[in-house]
């Protein structure tokens, strides 16, 4: 997120991070400056842990700011990752956030090192760093599209230098990003969520391929490349946006209800109540209980006072936070037959967990439905897919997951009915964790970084 123009950027930019929290909580931070004065703090953990009082916002002072909660992709869960990261260019300080994941950056980054680059953290987002530092071109906004044009993957970025902001979207617009309006004051967020937090006026998406520049001027839109067809994140609509977001042009809210209408059109179930998996799945239950006229109920009652166990950066802390996350309501449940709306399968063994809570506590039958199609391949644009293996979709058929789970039925939605269930335009989606087509090359089909690539960043 980014602000320009307001006395009290970082704390706004502070008030953004809490509505964009779900994002990710392995850390947060803020960097905020008046042009000449550079005012940085970041830390490990959720937005209320690395600021846990106000005298921390106070000083960062400046007109503008820029914040990041990490969801690492790329690089270790280290305290040298956190975001907004800071490198000294003769330009001045660059501050940059980013959103998503450079799918070559394993092969710039060993060019840069064998040109003499020195990195100090293991992210991704250092690379374009160094390479905005390293460009020949005059004007600064010339060096970030040159950076740009020598990285492949999914971005949205915000980056402070000088005194202006820039905003830039990768050329297939995979990750969200918005602009926004306080007053005088312009704003860059990932989701609208974090707009009306501040009471600000959405005005636009940033497009793909567009640079954003933020000045005294005002705003400056130009295209650093073109946009490509479009592959937007469709899990982006499934898991990981809010669903009170308007993202891609549209209501998460309302694409999820009839992802849970066109499940239950697909795969009915014989059964008394539907419950979701909160909080995620709970817009596509509601779709479902009114599409299959089964009433929906709240048997999970989910402890909100401990993180999304899907971010969690280890599969230990992953499991600690099934059995405190959630208890079922025994007094819904017990002889009920229940259809329990998930949103997507990674694993499985959150699920398998609670459908083992939900037997405990009383349920005769246990219906699953999954509001997506097989997660059956790993993402390189930004969700914490990491390999195959890990995939239970790609390991086990739909059957063998069933048994697994120890649910009586278990069906997934189809891609056709999901496709169906987002907004038809002109640009696409990204589908590559269900179908393991990638539409961005990914690092092993990248090979060697060309030579007549490497000229452009000497």
């Amino acid at each position: 997120m980014a602000i320009w123009g307001h006395p009290e950027a970082a704390y706004f930019v502070y008030l953004g991070l809490y509505a964009l929290q779900h994002r990710g909580q392995e850390s947060a931070g803020i960097v905020s400056s008046d042009g000449l004065h550079v005012h940085k703090h970041v830390g490990r953990g959720l937005v209320a842990d690395v600021f846990p009082d106000p005298g921390r916002i106070e000083i960062l002072k400046g007109h503008m700011a820029i914040g990041h909660n990490r969801y690492s992709t790329t690089g270790s869960t280290s305290i040298t990752n956190s975001q907004p990261l800071m490198v000294n260019t003769r330009d001045g300080v660059l501050a940059i956030s980013h959103n998503g994941n450079l799918s070559n950056s394993g092969t710039v980054r060993r060019f840069l090192e064998n040109e003499g680059s020195i990195f100090q953290t293991t992210s991704d987002t250092e690379v374009l760093a160094h390479l905005i530092a390293r460009s020949k071109k005059a004007d600064i906004h010339e060096k970030i599209a040159d950076a740009l044009n020598n990285v492949q993957g999914a971005y949205s970025i915000t980056m402070m230098i000088q005194d202006r902001i820039f905003a830039m979207r990768d050329p297939d617009g995979v990750r969200p990003l918005c602009l926004g309006k306080k007053d005088d004051a312009f704003i860059v967020a990932s989701e609208t969520c974090a707009l009306d937090l501040i009471g600000a006026e959405y005005i636009r998406d940033v497009n793909p391929g567009e640079i954003i520049e933020i000045t005294v001027q005002g705003i400056i839109s130009r295209q650093f490349a073109l946009p490509t067809k479009g592959h937007r994140c469709i899990f982006e609509f499934i898991y990981f946006a809010r669903p009170d977001s308007k993202i891609f042009n549209e209501n998460v809210d309302k694409v999820r209800r009839k992802l849970g209408k066109n499940l239950a059109l697909e795969s009915p179930a014989e059964a008394d109540i539907v419950i979701s998996v909160p909080d995620s799945s709970n817009t596509a239950a509601v779709g479902y209980s009114r599409r299959s006229d089964l009433k929906y109920e709240l048997g999970l009652i989910r402890n909100h006072y401990i993180g999304r166990t899907f971010i969690s950066p280890q599969q230990k802390m992953r499991d600690f936070g099934v059995k405190v996350k959630f208890n079922p309501v025994r007094g819904i449940l017990q002889g009920r037959r229940v259809v329990v709306v998930e949103d997507s399968i990674v694993r499985g063994t959150t699920l398998r967990q609670l459908v083992k809570l939900i037997r405990q506590a009383g349920a005769v039958e246990v219906h699953v439905r999954v509001s997506s199609p097989p997660i059956i391949a790993p993402c390189f644009y930004g969700m914490d897919f990491p390999s195959r293996e890990e995939l239970i979709a790609n390991q086990k058929s739909v059957e063998e997951i069933r048994k697994y789970l120890g649910c009586d039925t278990l069906h997934y939605l189809s891609m056709e009915a999901l496709l169906d269930s987002v907004p038809h335009e002109e640009s696409g989606y990204c589908t590559a964790c269900f179908s393991g087509q990638y539409p961005i090359a990914v690092e092993e089909q990248i090979g060697k970084f060309q030579h007549e690539h490497s000229a452009q960043v000497v």
